[in-house]
């Protein structure tokens, strides 16, 4: 995946690009709309990048006391940007790791 754009446009297209890593498919599942998916591929994971997007996703969802316990495990603090801004970030961090 080359950019946080491309990646982007590629949720409105409805093609997902391949091999992409877990955190990244969750977080495009999640731009296409469809919250459970992106959670069911995230929620059985233990590490720090699943974590820190379970945390999104939970903080999407309103649940804002499991959203600060996942963002705890990720090491990470409660942000305070809107949903749109962490989604971009987290997928901007996610393809620079790729």
């Amino acid at each position: 995946m080359a950019d946080k754009d491309q990646f982007k446009n590629s949720t409105i297209s409805g093609e997902m690009p391949e091999q992409l890593s877990v955190p990244l498919q969750a977080l495009w599942h999640d731009g296409k709309g469809d919250w459970k998916t992106a959670h069911d591929l995230i929620d059985h994971l233990d590490d720090r990048d699943a974590a820190h997007v379970h945390a999104y996703l939970h903080r999407k969802e309103g649940d804002l006391w499991n959203a600060a316990y996942w963002y705890k495990r990720a090491g990470k603090s409660v942000p305070d940007q809107s949903l749109e801004e962490e989604w971009e970030e987290l997928v901007q961090l996610y393809i620079s790791m790729t």
